[in-house]
């Protein structure tokens, strides 16, 4: 339900005020957040109607001088002002430009299959005079059976999701996108077809064409297991069943044909309801926060949000004014309620004191961490058997996975970036709060804390279980079926089929928009200009923001501040996007696009839009005459994945090792999360996590050191070997005497935990534990080894625990040598990825299927790539052709 979203320097909040004691230690600026809430916003009725063009200024003309000059009708802005600069102390985005540049010598063109123009563009002041380009005209089209599908949406696990039908015939059929109620964004929803008035004859859509390479592929049927196999396996009985149980759970829903006529997405639906957190435990009378230096004595419903707040006290939110503010403006609402039993009243969060209970909250965390691993266990089974019942329900039958089943407990709001309403207290939420989505003729499940629910539904036409609203943003709340489920597994596929349909009309689209650009109607032109960088840059559509939320923006919503010019054909982009995070991009444009820009910025102020004729309502309703079910999202998947697609495909990796063709797939998908702005701050502990990466990898040349110097003891005519004359490099004496002494206290410490194992399971099985003397001679033992190996230091001369001859010894250098190698390689590729996001782009914008085939051409295993959670949601795209291409 959320992500993790980093800031830049100049994004930190400002720190608490100077003095306040509150129980901060060393107080700080940062801004480190926890990722929020996001609001579903609808579109408003005011987005349909058609924008009316703004009153005419009456401001003094001042025209400002640029690098080129043109004297066109078309170029006349809409009103005059010297364009403004504005300076930017941004940081540079290493790699962007490359990601994003555009060629400048392409501008009306005819498109090749990268994605960019070819044609050299007619020079600035020609093409004024020059005949304007005609739409390509309308054929008609083949009749086509509609079918009726969700859009895709921006934020998978929050919206509801619509299942597919599949096409029984080779045909592909068109597909009818229909908006879904509970979209995140507007940018995401298509819009109804409005029929536009026939200015310019338009290029007609690309038909469809039977046995269409496009077509989703059907993919392979299960191998069936060898004979030999099920015969006689070395593989372990119970491991076995296990995993045969797994498979079988598995519904092969690609496999069917998924009901997918847009309303019914079920049949039959039972499940649970959600758990709620466990009610608020008192602290102990002996730990309480202090004002002006006294105990302050809270009832528990006051007790507890301090202690939301003193959790937090070394944290950077608490080193952040504006969460504190917030934080204790809601603490006060809470006070007035619930006041202290001894009269105090609480006006100045300087005189707070919350560092007795933030002491006595990390105490409890040590406990818990001090716990032996049986007691763990136990009490993770505990929590797995209070939580089993909800984590599943049974769809038309089947059981299938629930995903987010726990209703979040109270807290204090971290928002993303600078929201407005960080620090505001969250409330818990009770069965009063939340509606149910349930089968008819079902038993209604029954909360686990006492109340009843607001409302119970049988609403089959959506795939919420429930819902509530959270009191922070007034934000919908849904719980969803998990990413594996069918249901979401179906939305999925649609929404990169989606994207892959596009492949057939971006041609036809981009021409279009191509013309625009110099239309004599500014709405158009504007329009056109915000296509071009949605779809060279990958921008989002954005959306007008409240007061109450983050002011981050996107195309349609850029301000004049956030888009500066540099002759001759620059833009520089800085602004903050989605979750605060800022984007930054100096990129080459087509000459067209910068004198658009240019004009647009004409008579403005920074803080005034730059499209003031486009909104993201009015963009995604063209795009929706464009190709059905095209909205600028789909226009980022697309690009993403073809992106993705062609930097994998540019590679020779005929020769590589594993390590190396990871790295190139890595690398490409950097490339990929920088063209889409999937940034990070480097995290905190990435320069002590590097250093133990150096230290590890030291460590593997330290065991080939000891190799060579073993070969050395045998032959003396290894020393002139070339492979072995060189000393490893990065080893020093005293490095030596630091690992050797490292490694000996870790063995030590493997010995100790050994033996108290040993001991747990001999109580276990009834029998006498062993002596203190077995441990005290184990470890005597390795004290000598390491003495050995003190003994050896300088001598090049080395003695192996057990005696190999030379061959294999040089077997296992050369095996080494490929082990430092590999991880030499990964030390590179962390380090190059710490400040980009890979995930995201993984989970929504790169199509699986792309690194599916890309694992069975090279011959790499997918689990190097997707991780646990991706190999669940995504099954269908595991079974593609190897030479499946996006």
């Amino acid at each position: 339900m959320s992500s993790v979203s980093d800031l830049s320097d100049d994004d930190r909040p400002l720190g608490a005020p100077n003095g306040a004691p509150n129980g901060h230690h060393n107080p700080n600026n940062g801004n480190g957040h926890v990722p929020g809430q996001q609001a579903l916003s609808s579109m408003s009725d005011d987005e349909e109607m058609p924008l009316a063009a703004p009153p005419r200024r009456t401001l003094k003309r001042k025209k400002p001088i640029y690098a080129e000059s043109s004297s066109s009708e078309d170029d006349t802005p809409l009103a005059s002002s010297p364009a403004k600069l504005a300076s930017s102390a941004a940081i540079s985005m290493p790699g962007a430009a490359q990601a994003t540049t555009v060629p400048t010598s392409a501008a009306n063109g005819k498109i090749n299959g990268t994605g960019h123009t070819s044609k050299a563009v007619v020079s600035d002041d020609a093409d004024d005079d020059a005949p304007k380009p005609k739409r390509a005209e309308k054929k008609p089209a083949k009749k086509k059976i509609k079918t009726e599908t969700p859009a895709a949406s921006d934020d998978d696990d929050d919206k509801p999701i619509a299942a597919i039908k599949k096409s029984s015939v080779p045909r592909k059929r068109k597909v009818k996108v229909e908006s879904d109620a509970d979209s995140s964004s507007d940018d995401d929803k298509p819009l109804a077809k409005k029929k536009a008035p026939a200015k310019k004859p338009r290029a007609s859509k690309a038909k469809k064409e039977e046995g269409s390479e496009d077509e989703i592929p059907k993919p392979k049927k299960a191998a069936k297991a060898k004979k030999a196999a099920a015969e006689g396996s070395p593989v372990k009985g119970k491991r076995k069943e296990k995993v045969k149980e797994e498979e079988e759970e598995v519904f092969r829903w690609w496999d069917q044909d998924p009901n997918g006529d847009g309303s019914v997405k079920w049949k039959t639906l039972e499940h649970n309801g959600v758990i709620f957190p466990p009610p608020y435990e008192p602290l102990p009378s002996n730990v309480k926060m202090k004002y002006h230096g006294k105990v302050l004595d809270l009832p528990p419903a006051a007790e507890e949000v301090a202690g939301f707040y003193a959790a937090l006290l070394e944290s950077d939110h608490a080193q952040d004014a504006k969460f504190n503010k917030n934080f204790f403006e809601d603490w006060q609402t809470v006070l007035k309620k619930h006041p202290p039993r001894d009269g105090t009243k609480v006006t100045n969060f300087l005189h707070c004191d919350f560092r007795p209970m933030f002491e006595y909250f990390e105490t409890e965390k040590a406990k818990k961490k001090s716990l032996s691993a049986q007691e763990k266990k136990d009490a993770k089974k505990i929590k797995d058997d209070l939580e089993l019942k909800y984590t599943t329900c049974l769809l038309d039958g089947r059981k299938e996975k629930v995903g987010n089943f726990r209703v979040e407990p109270p807290g204090l709001f971290r928002g993303r970036g600078e929201h407005p309403k960080k620090g505001a207290l969250k409330y818990r939420v009770s069965p009063e709060d939340i509606t149910i989505n349930i089968g008819k003729g079902v038993p209604i499940p029954v909360p686990n804390m006492p109340g009843k629910w607001k409302e119970v539904l049988h609403d089959n036409t959506v795939t919420w279980l429930a819902t509530w609203t959270e009191n922070v943003n007034g934000n919908h709340k849904y719980v969803f079926l998990a990413a594996g489920s069918s249901l979401k597994g179906q939305s999925d596929m649609l929404k990169f089929e989606k994207a892959r349909e596009l492949k057939k009309h971006i041609d036809r689209i981009r021409m279009n928009y191509n013309v625009d650009l110099k239309s004599k109607v500014m709405a158009d032109r504007q329009r056109a200009t915000a296509m071009y960088l949605i779809d060279k840059l990958a921008l989002r559509a954005g959306n007008e923001k409240g007061e109450d939320e983050a002011e981050t923006v996107g195309c349609c919503s850029l301000r004049c501040i956030h888009v500066t010019l540099e002759a001759p054909n620059f833009l520089i982009f800085d602004f903050l996007g989605k979750d605060s995070i800022r984007y930054y991009n100096r990129v080459p444009v087509e000459p067209q696009i910068f004198k658009n820009i240019r004009i647009f910025k004409e008579n403005k102020d920074d803080e005034d839009n730059l499209f003031d004729r486009v909104n993201t309502a009015g963009l995604n309703k063209h795009l929706q005459t464009e190709m059905k079910g095209l909205t600028a999202k789909v226009f980022r998947t697309f690009n993403a994945s073809s992106t993705f697609q062609r930097l994998l495909d540019e590679n020779d990796l005929k020769n590589a090792t594993l390590q190396e063709k990871l790295n190139a797939y890595n690398k490409a998908n950097r490339e990929v999360a920088i063209l889409c702005n999937h940034r990070r701050a480097a995290p905190k502990t990435h320069a002590q996590s590097m250093e133990k990466e150096a230290d590890k990898h030291r460590g593997l040349k330290y065991d080939r050191m000891k190799l060579r110097h073993a070969l050395f003891k045998i032959d003396k005519k290894f020393r002139k070997k070339e492979q072995y004359i060189e000393d490893e490099s990065d080893i020093d004496d005293e490095w030596i005497v630091t690992h050797e002494e490292t490694m000996k206290a870790k063995d030590i410490e493997k010995a100790e935990k050994k033996f108290a194992k040993e001991n747990e399971k001999l109580v276990e099985a009834g029998k006498t534990e062993q002596k203190p003397s077995v441990l005290k001679d184990r470890i005597a033992e390795i004290e000598k080894d390491y003495a050995a190996l003190a003994k050896e230091r300088g001598t090049e001369k080395a003695e192996l625990k057990r005696d190999r001859p030379a061959e294999k010894i040089e077997e296992a250098i050369e095996k080494l040598d490929e082990k430092i190698k590999a991880h030499k390689l990964q030390i590179i590729d962390r380090d190059e990825g710490k400040e980009v996001a890979l995930g995201t782009s993984k989970i929504n914008y790169l199509d699986p299927r792309i690194t599916a085939a890309w694992c069975k051409t090279h011959d790499v295993p997918v689990e190097k790539l997707f991780s646990k959670t991706l190999m669940v949601k995504f099954p269908w795209a595991l079974e593609v052709d190897e030479d499946w291409k996006f």
